[in-house]
């Protein structure tokens, strides 16, 4: 039996959003001196070897926790054109040659229109697939963790991935899918309960984001972050010269004060710092620097604004030079940046300084 190489790195993105997810994985394609062909369609971009050899080393080598634009990680096989008469075994048969076996197997498409209508073929296709590939030894209770995914891009096509523990998303397409809470002021309140989910452990929220802290929202009106602040029962200095919601007003949590956020500054250290400011990437960040250097807050969470050309090289731009302002201070912090699912033209930045009692 021939042996089928997973030569590429493919991974899932927001639609529109493909030639900076593909412009990531060149970068690091190119840090780790191996040649690609990329390649994108709508909702995910993909590099595969051109020498044929497995990709496995450079998908281990980039944590997926380094990525802005991917929403999963996989190494994938070449994809496939399947006869409408028998579409499971050209899987099964490429399955085999690989040699894979897997823990699950999870059926996704592409987040566009087009992709949610397959969903109803991959759903019918489950359960005969699992039950074929349990008979061969492939599908198993023991296999490291790891899962098979097939990204269906069409009704008779498909490319098989494996995603691996630790590496990877837990969440089915990338996707963090949240209920909006009715009595939250605007719908952007979803960014920073999905940045938390993204960035700190469930299990470290009671002590990271809890009861009794104090806060800054930039940016505040009419309040959406603030109102996630507040449940977490927080303190909030909300400041923005538009109007605060009334309801979160009357919790007695919140200090509105009607001032630039640019120019603001705390009374005292605070706990957390966020911000969904409109305005450019470079004004912000600069910002940031500032209340960071100046340990004003542990922990912010802030969005930039995305240009329209050359998104993912302006991000890396700003974040390196962040980066760099921190180590010159002196101060030991983590940073990480991700494009959610609940951002639109924006990325989503969390830093972490690790020296708390300073």
């Amino acid at each position: 039996m021939k042996q089928t190489v997973p030569a590429t790195w493919l991974v899932y993105c927001r639609q529109g959003f493909e030639r900076d997810a593909l412009a990531e994985l060149e970068h690091y394609a190119a840090q780790h001196d191996v040649y690609v062909q990329g390649d994108t369609d709508a909702g995910w971009a993909s590099v595969t070897r051109t020498d044929g050899q497995t990709v496995n080393t450079l998908q281990r080598a980039v944590s997926f926790t380094r990525l802005v634009f991917a929403r999963q990680s996989l190494v994938a096989l070449p994809a496939l054109r399947l006869a409408r008469e028998d579409r499971l075994g050209a899987i099964v048969r490429q399955v085999n040659e690989a040699g894979w076996n897997f823990e699950d197997i999870w059926h996704e498409t592409p987040d566009t229109n087009e992709g949610k209508a397959l969903a109803r073929l991959a759903k019918a296709l489950t359960r005969p697939l699992q039950s074929t590939l349990k008979k061969q030894g492939a599908l198993r209770r023991k296999a490291g963790g790891r899962r098979l995914h097939l990204l269906w891009l069409a009704g008779d096509q498909v490319q098989l991935g494996m995603s691996f523990p630790g590496n990877r998303s837990e969440l089915v397409g990338g996707i963090r899918r949240l209920r909006f809470p009715s009595r939250a002021p605007s719908r952007s309140t979803l960014k920073l309960e999905e940045a938390w989910h993204e960035f700190v452990p469930r299990d470290e929220w009671d002590e990271r984001l809890a009861d009794g802290m104090q806060a800054a929202d930039l940016g505040a009106a009419p309040g959406g972050w603030t109102w996630q602040l507040v449940q977490r029962g927080m303190h909030v200095y909300a400041i923005d010269n538009g109007p605060m919601d009334r309801a979160l007003m009357a919790t007695g949590q919140v200090d509105h004060l009607a001032e630039d956020g640019f120019v603001w500054e705390p009374p005292g250290r605070l706990d957390w710092l966020v911000c969904d400011i409109v305005d450019k990437p470079s004004r912000v960040l600069a910002m940031m620097e500032r209340w960071l250097v100046k340990r004003w807050c542990r922990e912010a969470i802030f969005n930039l604004k995305l240009p329209m050309k050359q998104r993912w090289e302006e991000v890396q731009r700003g974040l390196r030079a962040l980066e760099q302002a921190l180590d010159e201070a002196g101060i030991d912090a983590t940073v990480a940046c991700r494009h959610l699912y609940h951002d639109r033209e924006e990325v989503t930045v969390h830093v972490r300084l690790l020296d708390q009692g300073r």
